[in-house]
């Protein structure tokens, strides 16, 4: 986000013989305000300060005070949107979610859900399920799929509680191969905050907070 600078110049001092040392120092309102009153104090009382400079001045130090408020409200609203990022991460505990990477998904019940995005329309699909070695436990025949975003029921039927993986073969009509974007679904079962950044944990692999694409309750 960001933050709108409320310095009004920068004055500039020199110290020390034969070599030069700048250091700048930012004016805020205060300070303007501070060096209004003093000119007006010592202001030749034969030769005053032209009105026309002096509304200038003021119309200045009311444009500087309003970017300082607007400077602190956008500090405000950064805080108060972290503390909601946070929150609704938090609030992702214990439920089933979506996500834009890998081919996993957790199967703890007799059904189990898993999504996949097809890059164009397909005429043929078959969905190929892995177990966590790697051995092809089921075999799924899709009908025709619109490109997007596709969304499968499994029934594990005998097949152990635990997780999985899938992989998709997608064929358009001339029998040339579709690419598909896989995702990994299951429960989020940590939350860390690190590097200005929110982490979650599914399926033990650990994911950014931005990569959600859905959520289920539970």
């Amino acid at each position: 986000m960001a933050i709108i600078d409320n310095t009004l110049s920068g004055v500039t001092s020199q110290q020390g013989t034969g070599q030069e040392n700048s250091t700048t120092k930012s004016l805020g309102k205060d300070d303007f305000l501070r060096m209004l009153v003093a000119q007006l104090q010592n202001q030749d009382p034969l030769s005053p300060m032209d009105g026309t400079d002096f509304v200038a001045q003021l119309a200045t130090f009311s444009s500087l005070e309003q970017l300082t408020n607007m400077n602190s409200q956008l500090g405000q609203l950064g805080v108060y949107q972290a503390t909601l990022t946070n929150t609704q991460a938090v609030n992702l505990l214990g439920k089933e979610v979506t996500v834009n990477q890998d081919n996993g998904f957790q199967v703890s019940g007799s059904t189990a859900d898993f999504s996949y995005n097809l890059t164009r329309p397909a005429e043929s699909v078959s969905i190929v399920i892995y177990d966590s070695t790697g051995k092809e436990v089921d075999r799924i025949e899709a009908d025709k799929q619109d490109s997007g975003l596709q969304t499968m029921t499994w029934a594990a039927g005998s097949n152990a509680n635990g997780l999985y993986s899938y992989n998709v073969l997608a064929y358009d009509a001339n029998g040339n191969r579709i690419p598909a974007e896989t995702m990994m679904t299951g429960k989020v079962t940590a939350v860390q905050y690190r590097d200005n950044a929110i982490y979650l944990t599914i399926n033990d692999r650990e994911v950014t907070f931005n990569q959600v694409v859905a959520v289920k309750g539970g």
